[in-house]
C-alpha cells in the first residue's frame, strides 16, 4: 500500500467519473466506494486507489 495517497474530495471524484457529487454520495452511502469522513462537518475524502479500483471493478459503466 502507498504511504502517500492522494485525497480526492467529492466533487473531484464526480468530476473524474463523469457523475453529479449526489451520484458520488450515494455511492459511498450504499458503501460501494469507500469515504473518509472528516471534521465536524463530516466531509467525504476518496482515496484515489478506491476510485481507480472502483472505476477497474464496475468498468466504468452505469451498472450501479
Amino acid at each position: 500500500m502507498k504511504t502517500n495517497s492522494e485525497m480526492l474530495t467529492t466533487t473531484e471524484v464526480a468530476k473524474l467519473l463523469r457523475v453529479h457529487a449526489n451520484t458520488v454520495r450515494q455511492w459511498s452511502n450504499k458503501g460501494l466506494l469507500h469515504a473518509y469522513r472528516l471534521g465536524t462537518r463530516g466531509d467525504r475524502r476518496f482515496r484515489r486507489e478506491d476510485v481507480d479500483s472502483f472505476l477497474r471493478q464496475n468498468n466504468s459503466s452505469a451498472k450501479i
